[in-house]
């Protein structure tokens, strides 16, 4: 898939994206005050943080898809990936803020305060939620797996955990409005479970964008991938010095290589390139591959 293609289907699904999450917000936050529910409230501002995620990811994923630069000679992959470590920050603080507040509230009824009951519109607004961020979940995922792109992937799973987040709201709130006031706790409860959902969620999104920016290796299998690859060609040898990581959603390969020392420097070219290929088939034409080529050594001695 060509950079103008991936960016147009990642633009489209954010900005779907984007007008689900104004519209659920709007609703949400107007449902939670008027329906006073705190649980809506809280699931409000993960929607709001949706947005936010939403903004940075059609911004940053622009500047990732520019090519090489004097001042960016291996491209501008790491935008992108720094775009994922932004969004998994922002919502993790946004869990930690809810859960504070919840466990406030909890607090508050242990020690004999009151809270108000729930009304039916935070509960409907909770069967929208649901049902609009299932179904940008579903759209948005199928365009990341199809682009590669680890910002769109992540917000993806914000747009799921939103949609989660929301079933722990609604069956908090229509417990609370069932089973009548003394069990409205169970709205700051059904905040504080679906906060620590948020949390777990953000811990994992940040994971992965945290090792690409330590250069972290390729995983196990994809090396030795790598490795059946060079020892499919017999005048290869000595695999050395490999190095791996990934740049954005490009894979960066170094290794040093062996080949008889008779050979002409056209006749090593040609093998370097023909690896070179073969890698790319395997891990994508933006594939960036160096390779070292030296002579075969035998006790110290090149041949």
């Amino acid at each position: 898939m060509d950079t103008g293609t991936r960016d147009r289907k990642i633009y489209r699904v954010t900005i779907l994206g984007s007008i689900v999450n104004v519209l659920l917000t709007a609703f949400k936050f107007i449902a939670g005050i008027l329906g006073g529910s705190a649980a809506m409230v809280a699931d409000a501002v993960h929607s709001l943080s949706d947005l936010v995620t939403d903004i940075i990811v059609l911004v940053f994923v622009r500047i990732s898809s520019k090519p090489a630069d004097k001042d960016h000679q291996f491209g501008h992959g790491k935008y992108e990936t720094l775009a994922t470590t932004i969004i998994g920050t922002a919502l993790l603080v946004v869990g930690v803020l809810l859960l504070k507040e919840g466990i406030e509230k909890i607090v508050l009824v242990c020690q004999g305060g009151v809270l108000e009951s729930p009304g039916w519109i935070a509960f409907i607004a909770a069967i929208v939620s649901i049902a609009s961020k299932e179904f940008v979940f579903q759209v948005t995922h199928i365009v990341a797996r199809k682009t590669q792109s680890a910002a769109t992937l992540a917000n993806a799973w914000h747009h799921r955990t939103d949609a989660l987040s929301s079933v722990g709201t609604g069956l908090g709130i229509g417990a609370a409005i069932l089973l009548g006031e003394k069990w409205v706790i169970l709205d700051p409860i059904a905040a504080v479970l679906v906060s620590a959902f948020i949390i777990v969620t953000a811990v994992n999104i940040i994971r992965d964008p945290l090792n690409q920016l330590l250069d972290k290796s390729l995983p196990d299998e994809q090396v030795q991938r790598i490795r059946d690859i060079i020892a499919a060609d017999s005048d290869l040898s000595d695999l050395h010095n490999l190095r791996t990581r990934r740049i954005g959603n490009r894979v960066a390969v170094d290794m040093h290589l062996r080949l008889p020392g008779e050979m002409t420097l056209n006749q090593a070219h040609e093998h370097s390139r023909k690896l070179e290929n073969k890698i790319r088939q395997e891990f994508g034409n933006d594939a960036i591959i160096n390779i070292h080529i030296e002579p075969i050594k035998i006790n110290g001695q090149y041949l």
